[in-house]
């Protein structure tokens, strides 16, 4: 598979979400507590990603 979610724990001991797509991290997440607080971050992503609207700040 060419893209996915890793939950991973930092170097604080918090559990952050990455998005990687072949291989290259495309973002993060902030940190959480719990793992569980993570999952639940990419379950949101997922549900409400695909419906988010693009907002161009690019000043150009």
């Amino acid at each position: 598979m060419a893209h996915k979610f890793e939950i991973y724990k930092d170097k604080a001991g918090e559990y952050r979400v990455r998005f990687k797509y072949n291989s290259e991290v495309m973002f993060s997440t902030e940190g959480y507590s719990s793992k569980a607080s993570a999952q639940n971050a990419i379950d949101s992503i997922k549900k409400n990603g695909p419906d988010a609207p693009v907002e161009d700040n690019s000043q150009a």
